[in-house]
């Protein structure tokens, strides 16, 4: 199947030719549905924290994470082109000019609202000044619905080549001293959140490489300027940049599973996915992660909210582990008595919310203890759920694992069987949903960091049907980052208002009012 060359090629990349097989015959076989008991809910796996108990966490998280070394990690490589769909269709199949603008109101609704509302963009001022560098008036271009002119100036080189860029490195916001991008609104918040004692804020995002050095250079624009405005005292920025690994990236293959060769015989690769940055979390020297979408950020007079369910979410994870460590420094120093052996059962049980298999009564002592310390001698997360206003899709579960335990799983849909009546009956009660909204314990209870690698569950990828020069081709994706990538960790759900989900997925989502100052 393999020629010399594809030898060659797997090596540039890092691969071993094992995990091209497995992958190979991941194609062949298919990935197993996740098996869901139930919907995880209010009282039933998710956590409502409310009044004194949320002020609590939110004090308890700021007084012992000072001393940590608290992460902020944004996974900010994708590129923003989805966001101009519609404005790249329209761009590429307009003819004409209106000086009408009501009369794409019914053929092109997003395209009227993109130029009905085009100056409460935070891009405009450097759209406009774009177009003025090429002899144009913006408001005269529009009047004459010279439309075409202003979305190449916007999209492509010839202008901002927002069409091109990544999310992370476009205008969302507008204040009065000027625009942000979310970079920047990264910036402000990791500094009201991560900020240790010594001043000092970590923040790391994923980059691609055509994009690293505009990262860079923005960074160093603004870097010195946040330090002394992101909060109300003067902050130190350890920003680090990272690409996907390319030995993450999967294997292509044809209608019939074999590998997919370009038109110079080389073997296709894709991306692996988000699932791919576990390998970039797992080189983060932290002992807390907090991981957020680089577009889900909001202006300041919105930010409050975020910073309160960030550092609830914190004091959670703290308490629980703080217990977790508790418990694993006894079973390393006392004597494994029968009250201990039940204390930690029912702290598995009832608050870390997992249920035990069908052949744990069987065990003996020992096996059991040693079940439980494997169960707690694991990396923790914390994530936020926000109701589900919408479809029911994704989101939390209680799901079945290989070793028989039932535990908390967030889901994709696409990991749902719904030809499966009752599998589909409890996707649909699902009541709420994952908005990204994580923080990680990546330490074990001697300080010692975990390799994150060993948590995965490989069952738990999916493939997806794509195109490469008009031909149908299979992609593979790996665990999802927040799912398969840390199915085999401690988890607990706690749920976090909707205010806190703004995540932009079209240019006009800028105009909704969480995105304007």
């Amino acid at each position: 199947m393999f020629q010399e060359k594809d030898l060659l090629q797997f090596q540039q990349k890092g691969i071993d030719i094992s995990i091209i097989q497995t992958q190979l015959e991941n194609f062949r076989k298919g990935f197993p549905y996740a098996q869901i008991e139930r919907a995880a809910t209010i009282g039933d796996g998710i956590l409502k924290i409310q009044g004194e108990a949320l002020k609590e966490y939110i004090a308890a998280y700021e007084k012992d994470s000072s001393n940590l070394a608290v992460y902020k990690f944004v996974p900010a490589s994708g590129a923003a082109s989805r966001m101009f769909k519609a404005l790249f269709t329209f761009m590429d199949s307009y003819k004409g000019t209106s000086n009408d603008l009501e009369l794409l109101k019914n053929d092109h609704p997003a395209i009227y609202t993109f130029f009905k509302d085009l100056k409460k963009f935070a891009f405009y001022d450097s759209l406009k000044s774009t177009l003025a560098s090429q002899g144009n008036e913006i408001e005269v271009l529009r009047a004459n619905g010279e439309y075409v002119k202003i979305l190449k100036a916007l999209l492509t080189e010839e202008g901002l080549n927002y069409g091109g860029l990544p999310k992370g490195l476009l205008e969302f916001h507008k204040y009065d001293t000027g625009a942000r991008t979310p970079l920047e609104e990264h910036l402000v918040e990791g500094a009201n959140y991560c900020k240790g004692t010594d001043g000092k804020v970590y923040l790391h995002f994923t980059v691609s490489p055509q994009h690293q050095a505009k990262f860079e250079e923005l960074i160093a624009e603004v870097k010195a300027d946040y330090e002394h405005q992101a909060s109300s005292e003067p902050s130190e920025f350890i920003i680090s940049l990272s690409e996907q690994a390319p030995y993450t990236d999967t294997i292509a293959v044809d209608m019939n599973n074999q590998p997919f060769r370009l038109d110079d015989g080389s073997i296709l690769f894709r991306p692996g996915g988000h699932g791919a940055l576990i390998e970039n979390v797992n080189k983060l020297d932290a002992d807390l992660v907090f991981i957020k979408n680089i577009d889900n950020v909001v202006p300041d007079n919105l930010k409050q909210t975020t910073y309160e369910y960030k550092k609830l979410i914190g004091g959670v994870l703290l308490k629980y582990q703080a217990i977790i460590f508790d418990y694993l420094n006894q079973l390393d120093t006392q004597e494994q008595s029968e009250a201990l052996l039940i204390e930690i059962e029912n702290f598995l049980t009832q608050q870390l919310a997992l249920e035990l298999p069908a052949g744990y009564a069987q065990m003996n002592k020992a096996d059991k203890f040693q079940f439980l310390k494997n169960k707690l001698h694991r990396p923790i997360k914390v994530c936020g759920m926000v109701k589900n206003e919408g479809e029911p899709g994704g989101g939390p579960f209680w799901t079945r694992n290989s070793d028989g335990t039932v535990s908390l799983q967030i889901v994709e849909s696409a990991q749902i069987d719904k030809e499966n009546s009752e599998q589909l009956a409890i996707m649909k009660n699902s009541s709420h949903f994952n908005p990204v909204d994580l923080v990680c314990g990546l330490k074990d209870y001697k300080g010692q960091k975990f390799d994150l690698l060993k948590y995965r569950d490989p069952n738990t990828g999916f493939i997806a049907y794509k195109s490469s020069g008009g031909r149908e081709l299979k992609a593979q994706e790996l665990p999802g980052l927040w799912n398969g990538a840390m199915a085999d960790w401690n988890t607990l759900f706690v749920e976090v208002p909707i205010i806190t989900f703004n995540p932009v997925k079209t240019v006009n989502d800028l105009l909704r009012e969480q995105h304007q100052v």
